[in-house]
């Protein structure tokens, strides 16, 4: 599996406005990212249904821009790039529809479990220069859609695929650029290539 992935936070804004002084916004943004995997595919009974599990090393970039206007009143601009390298496992069931002539539809969706080996949730926290602090085990939902082609000598498919953290990801260490938010969760989008023989 080759594939190109567009990640971003999800932000919940904290209420305690005590936290947020001087700050006029904070936004997201996603940066591409790469994707190479292991397909595995186990077929359930039917040659409808899979059962896939493809370990995957994946490249990511999120940034989190901040304005802050200091008590002189002048803006100070602030980015914070969060990468990772990141471990996946997702675990998936594939539903395919009835291959008709050389061509089939499937839907997928299933959990990942990824470990960022990028991480910083362990490192001494600068508060003169302070960076966004993320936990190194992420669990997933995942759901997604595909085409499968099959070729004289191996099957090549088109995927399009939607991740979400189902737990906080944020490690709330109270700096100017962890304190806007309450919790903070990855969410992902992917684009992949698959070939199976």
């Amino acid at each position: 599996m080759l594939g190109m992935n567009s990640a971003q936070f999800q932000t919940n804004p904290t209420t305690d406005t005590s936290r947020t002084r001087g700050l006029v916004n904070a936004t997201t943004k996603g940066k591409p990212g790469f994707d190479l995997g292991i397909v595995t595919s186990i077929k359930l009974g039917t040659p409808s249904l899979h059962l896939r599990f493809i370990p995957t090393l994946s490249f990511q970039e999120r940034v989190i821009s901040y304005h802050f206007i200091d008590p002189n009143g002048k803006d100070e601009l602030l980015d914070r790039h969060v990468e990772s390298t990141n471990l996946d496992f997702p675990l998936l069931l594939k539903y395919r529809t009835f291959r008709y002539n050389n061509f089939a539809a499937y839907f997928i969706g299933g959990v990942q479990y990824s470990i960022d080996l990028q991480s910083k949730e362990k490192v001494a926290q600068s508060f003169n220069d302070p960076f966004i602090k993320m936990k190194k085990h992420d669990f997933q939902a995942q759901a997604g859609a595909g085409v499968d082609f099959f070729l004289p000598f191996f099957k090549f498919g088109l995927e399009i695929k939607y991740s979400q953290s189902i737990q906080n990801q944020l490690i709330q260490d109270n700096t100017r650029v962890s304190s806007p938010f309450e919790k903070i969760f990855n969410r992902t989008i992917w684009f992949s290539l698959t070939f199976e023989g």
